[in-house]
């Protein structure tokens, strides 16, 4: 999953919103931190489960990785000021977006993953083209 994460990385558009669909333990968060890495974050990549939100400033580039399984009401999306955060070079990742419905962006791509065994099946869904072309440069900032 991390090495899937790191390709995936290379292929994220800013701007991007990414659902991630699965079981506990089928490997949102290891996917995520694969990206992170990818992406070349050097600092620990942490997982979002108790703190609901972890931000990455990666470059030029914003990551943020929410874990909503927590997520007592979409409205705490507010309090986190989930909408201050959406910028047009953010990318998005967002665990158990069922559970933030109707106060999230609409997801670009859709990543599910189920389990097969030892090993993992994902579905790849894009909503539309942002998101899942080649990233372009970041403009010199």
């Amino acid at each position: 999953m991390q090495q899937l994460g790191e390709r995936l990385a290379a292929a994220l558009q800013a701007g991007a919103t990414i659902y991630l669909v699965g079981d506990l333990g089928a490997g949102k968060t290891t996917l995520v931190r694969g990206v992170v890495r990818g992406m070349g974050y050097q600092g620990a990549v942490r997982s979002p489960t108790y703190t609901l939100l972890e931000p990455y400033s990666i470059g030029c580039r914003q990551l943020f990785h929410l874990d909503l399984y927590r997520l007592a009401d979409p409205e705490e999306l507010e309090f986190l000021g989930l909408r201050d955060l959406i910028e047009p070079d953010s990318v998005i990742f967002v665990e158990w977006p069922d559970h933030g419905r109707g106060f999230l962006p609409q997801a670009d791509l859709v990543i599910t993953i189920e389990y097969a065994g030892e090993a993992r099946l994902l579905k790849f869904e894009s909503r539309n083209e942002v998101g899942v072309t080649i990233a372009a440069a970041c403009n010199g900032k």
